[in-house]
């Protein structure tokens, strides 16, 4: 076994990585940017190295960095984590170069699966089945669009070196391919430096149900699959394992084929096979078909775990370390069901755009796993993905594990930023998902319910003033210097909305709070404060913001009756940047006419492309950013004249 390794990550992987291999004896070394200087993963580093700027282009992409650094501790191997340099041939013939061990598959066996065209051909070699579709070579617009049309409406265009959903588009007809053959080729372009695509049959229903492999080099076996159908975007959400309907049958199927595409590559270490599923009826032995392997360890390799009692990065450990497979194919069963959901900073409201800012309070339940890469205090940076953590829980059923995922997400804390917390919340809770009933398009077909705001109550706006005005104490006359009158407002806010509850201070322990015209009287028993309708939640003010923690978090403003407040409003003719980022490209000149809806500009942040539209029919007054320029959130991009719409 190694002394020694650097892991060539952040984030959640990273501090995963160094649990098990710390938990082995093994050190760790970790190598960190300017934006991690002060990350969770460093300080659980054995060593840290800097390795240079924040854009992963100067820090975590370098590899010669990240081996010389690796030299220069005295590790003896290279964990890649997933993303950055994982699926990098290059990387890996380099760290071997070197003398060092990369911790997974080899540089030939990522170049067959780095390209889905050329390792859909391996594949039916192997005799795997896979979707039909165009993989071919000729990258000429009118041969796609032919192939397109050939094998019917919808197609998907895929990245051939994508993943993600990354340089991915759902064309519903022959309209619309043009454009979205151009976008996925830009966006492809961007994220992989490669802007060739494949074209597939888009499957009805469909379920995406991906098979854990596990090789030595040699020979290869499966820990089951994980179902993860829930997603957004082709983005995963909420993903469980075993697959919900999955008959023994299949099982057999899917793993054998799964061992047959990692074998047809001499595969070594922990893999993912991915399948696209028929789900429009009961699930079939022959109604699956390859889409792609991905030669690395997965976000959601937690579910394989739980489920199987398997540590995945153990394993990788020691098979890269020269040990043989630890166990065989009949030695592995699986016990209970798991869930695990991502919780990302993104603001849902908006369309769930990627958001920064700093976690000011971040709490996860005891009862679930919580694999995170931040702690409070930390910030979301623009230049990486802004997950915060990954919650997975596991019981002795499907309905079981699921009411722990709610009870998990009902009791996980965030203040600071803006979270999908309430959407993971109602994912839990929608009566399709506890049926089984998944499939990748239940999220968009029932998008506007699970995006519903939180219920709010009167305690709700009672828990936020009361942690205001400094009243959450119940010794006497907590909150109020001598001179300050027993009955006050408390200046709140809620956006635009103005709430200003009034409170009444009758004793140590009770309070009588006035919210509009109605009045709730509020005591405190039994360790914490209580109205009619029950007790109050819990809260912590964070700056000028309080958030209650209930409904999955429900935010306040602190009014500072002081501050001068800003009348102008905002200026509904600036186009400005949702989010930190990269100016990809500008559509438009000063004086031409644009009708509401129309693209105005692409701004790429958090790995992704954003298009950004004209808010209204009008005239461009003046276009403040140019293609490459790196801008700010709320910056101003671009301006539109004053007044009518264009002609």
């Amino acid at each position: 076994m190694f002394d020694k390794i650097l892991i060539a990550n952040r984030g959640e992987i990273a501090c995963r990585i160094m649990e098990t291999a710390q938990g082995m004896g093994v050190a760790c070394v970790a190598v960190y940017s300017d934006a991690d200087a002060g990350a969770k993963h460093v300080a659980m580093a054995d060593v840290a190295v800097h390795i240079g700027g924040a854009a992963p282009a100067k820090s975590y992409l370098r590899g010669d960095a990240i081996i010389a650094a690796a030299l220069e501790t005295g590790a003896q191997a290279i964990h890649p984590g997933y993303g950055f340099l994982s699926e990098n041939p290059e990387f890996v013939e380099a760290v071997e170069a070197a003398g060092l061990t990369f911790i997974g598959p080899s540089a030939d066996a990522i170049r067959a699966m780095g390209l889905k065209d050329a390792a859909k051909a391996l594949m039916i070699e192997a005799g795997v089945p896979v979707v039909p579709g165009y993989h071919g070579a000729d990258q000429n617009d009118d041969l796609l669009a032919a192939e397109a049309e050939k094998m019917g409406f919808p197609v998907l265009i895929k990245a051939v070196a994508g993943g993600g959903g990354k340089g991915m588009r759902l064309v519903e007809g022959p309209g619309d391919f043009a454009d979205a053959l151009a976008s996925a080729r830009s966006e492809a372009q961007t994220a992989f430096g490669n802007p060739d695509v494949l074209v597939e049959k888009f499957v009805s229903q469909p379920r995406h149900i991906e098979v854990q492999v596990f090789g030595d080099g040699s020979h290869a076996l499966h820990l089951f699959e994980r179902d993860c159908s829930l997603q957004r975007r082709h983005q995963k959400v909420i993903e469980e394992a075993p697959a919900p309907g999955m008959t023994d049958d299949m099982r057999t199927a899917m793993g054998a084929a799964a061992v047959r595409a990692a074998e047809a590559i001499g595969y070594k270490g922990a893999g993912t096979v991915e399948f696209i599923v028929d789900g429009t009826g009961d699930l079939r032995a022959d109604g699956f078909y390859f889409m792609e392997m991905n030669t690395r360890l997965q976000v959601e390799h937690p579910l394989t775990e739980a489920i199987t009692g398997v540590d995945l990065v153990e394993w990788q450990l020691r098979v890269a370390a020269g040990e043989g497979l630890p166990m065989a194919q009949e030695d592995l069963s699986i016990t209970g069901h798991a869930f695990e959901a991502r919780l990302y900073a993104e603001d849902v409201s908006a369309g769930f755009l990627p958001a920064t800012g700093t976690l000011d309070h971040l709490a996860f339940p005891d009862a679930a796993r919580a694999d995170s890469g931040v702690r409070a205090g930390d910030t979301i940076s623009p230049h990486y993905d802004p997950m915060i953590a990954k919650l997975i829980v596991h019981g002795p059923t499907r309905a079981v594990a699921l009411k722990q995922l709610g009870q998990a997400l009902a009791q996980t804390e965030v203040a600071g930023t803006v979270t999908n917390l309430a959407f993971l919340g109602a994912l839990a809770a929608h009566d399709g998902f506890a049926a089984g009933d998944v499939d990748t398009g239940l999220i968009a077909r029932d998008l506007e319910a699970l995006t519903a705001p939180p219920e709010q109550s009167a305690l709700h706006v009672i828990a936020a003033a009361m942690t205001v005005a400094g009243l959450n104490d119940p010794r006497p006359q907590m909150g109020f210097a001598l001179w300050a009158p027993l009955r006050r407002t408390v200046p709140l806010a809620q956006g635009e909305t103005r709430l200003d509850p009034l409170v009444e201070v009758l004793s140590d322990t009770e309070q009588k709070w006035t919210v509009g015209e109605t009045p709730h009287d509020i005591t405190y028993r039994d360790g914490r404060w209580w109205g009619a309708q029950g007790p109050l939640p819990r809260a912590v003010q964070h700056g000028p913001n309080v958030t209650v923690f209930d409904q999955y978090g429900i935010r306040f403003d602190a009014v500072d009756l002081l501050a001068t407040q800003d009348q102008s409003g905002a200026n509904a003719n600036v186009i400005e940047a949702p989010m930190p980022g990269l100016v990809r490209d500008v559509f438009v000149g000063a004086g031409a006419s644009v009708a509401k809806g129309d693209r105005l500009a692409i701004l790429e942040a958090m790995k992704m492309e954003h298009s950004l539209t004209a808010p209204r029919d009008g005239v461009v007054a003046e276009v403040l950013v140019a293609g490459g320029d790196q801008v700010t959130a709320g910056a101003a991009l671009i301006r539109l004249e004053e007044g009518g719409d264009a002609e």
